[in-house]
């Protein structure tokens, strides 16, 4: 089940808002999702469209290297107040010179970068009741952001052992799929400082599988022989082949040598499943993208199969296909969840309207759409760090740690029901 976004009532304008870290970090804690970026140049487009109205207020964020663009601020600036906007400048490092013109201008209120605590939550306050730098009437109190909406909502079948196995599979190569894989397992295995369920992540992509890549662990040779083993194996065998990464998340590698994908049958795998079920709370599966014999298996073992695309003809292409592989053997597509990797964010309009068509169009419901987490993935897993250690506050690790503690609620609230 998809959840609707929250509708936008703010967004920031800046060069980039990455600068603006803090900045970021203070916004969503105000409005959750309900909030977009602009850059100055798609600032004064957007500005002069009918959806500028329905925002409350903007933020502006400069630093010194804005300087020589002031001109240029200061009609996004006056743009702005004439659409009946509120705005709130953050500055860093600017002169004095440039921050008096920038005041005159017309904004609302000002806060110093870095900000400092409860700066930007006061700044919100005033320029909703109006005691603001440019003295405005007081208006009545706007009513409070809507809450973010949780990225998915979250039905599945977990039993009251609160244990589950999730799939992960590519519908076309690059969609983030392993990423996805080794960033949720990591969120799950620290999802909670007391009590966090203990989580392995197993790696079926036998050819070309890179989750020992994206954590910097060796390939064991002792993989091929579980994989071949794996239906008379104890759990204590099954255990000596894993690895662990930072004392917190068990990894089940690919193979060190490049495999035939049938080199293991579904009997293999269902009796790998078991032991890792019965040895974990949390199993994700990181599948090839290439659909084989025991695809099947680990769909019917999954509580939630995860299937990873992008806005573009070809996963569009694929999806529709891999639908059709499954309903003609009848596959409990239901327990299929759509997780659409880079997808537009904040105030791109254009963007959302393409990911409509596209659901329209297949027939499906986007479950949940993950941003663009930039060169920080791809050096995240240079590094061999999930992002929630190489890079906190990437926009992407953010999200996937939304979905993780919307698993682990419906887990936990599932295992609670079953008493």
């Amino acid at each position: 089940m998809v959840s609707n976004p929250a509708p936008i009532v703010a967004c920031t304008i800046s060069r980039d808002v990455q600068t603006f870290d803090l900045l970021i970090d203070d916004i969503e804690a105000e409005l959750g999702e309900a909030w977009g970026d602009l850059s100055f140049m798609e600032a004064q487009s957007f500005l002069s469209q009918p959806e500028a109205n329905e925002l409350e207020f903007v933020a502006l964020a400069v630093d010194d290297e804005d300087e020589p663009d002031v001109e240029l601020i200061i009609r996004v600036i006056e743009q702005a107040k004439s659409n009946g906007l509120k705005v709130i400048l953050v500055a860093e490092d600017v002169s004095a010179s440039t921050l008096h013109r920038l005041l005159n201008a017309g904004v609302d209120d000002f806060v110093p970068y870095p900000l400092p605590e409860n700066a930007f939550h006061d700044s919100i306050e005033r320029v909703r009741t109006g005691n603001n730098l440019a003295e405005a009437p007081v208006a009545s109190t706007a009513p409070a952001a809507p809450a973010a909406l949780a990225p998915v909502t979250v039905q599945a079948t977990m039993d009251s052992k609160e244990r589950a196995i999730f799939g992960v599979q590519s519908l076309s190569g690059g969609t983030g799929a392993t990423t996805l894989a080794v960033n949720l397992a990591w969120e799950l295995a620290n999802i909670d400082k007391k009590t966090s369920p203990s989580v392995c992540l197993i790696d079926l992509d036998l050819q070309f599988g890179s989750t020992s890549t994206f954590l910097d662990l060796p390939r064991r040779d002792v993989i091929f022989e579980v994989l071949s083993d794996a239906q008379t194996m104890d759990e204590t065998a099954f255990r000596q082949a894993l690895l662990t990464f930072n004392d917190k998340l068990s990894v089940f590698t690919a193979p060190s040598e490049i495999l035939p994908l049938d080199i293991i049958g579904p009997e293999e795998v269902q009796a790998l499943l078991n032991l890792a079920h019965q040895c974990f709370d949390i199993v994700i599966v990181d599948m090839p993208t290439t659909i084989v014999q025991w695809t099947e298996t680990v769909l019917n073992a999954s509580d939630i199969y995860f299937a990873t695309l992008e806005l573009d003809m070809r996963s569009a292409q694929n999806t529709m296909r891999f639908i059709k592989a499954l309903q003609a053997e009848d596959l409990p597509i239901d327990k299929l969840h759509y997780v659409l990797n880079r997808a537009p964010r904040g105030l791109d309009m254009s963007g959302k309207a393409r990911v409509k068509r596209l659901a329209e169009s297949l027939n499906i419901e986007i479950n949940t759409q993950l941003p663009d987490g930039t060169k920080q993935v791809a050096q995240a897993c240079d590094h061999g760090a999930p992002l929630a250690e190489f890079a906190r506050k990437n926009v992407l690790r953010k999200d996937v740690l939304k979905l993780a503690k919307t698993l682990h609620e419906a887990m936990v609230s599932t295992a609670k029901a079953a008493g």
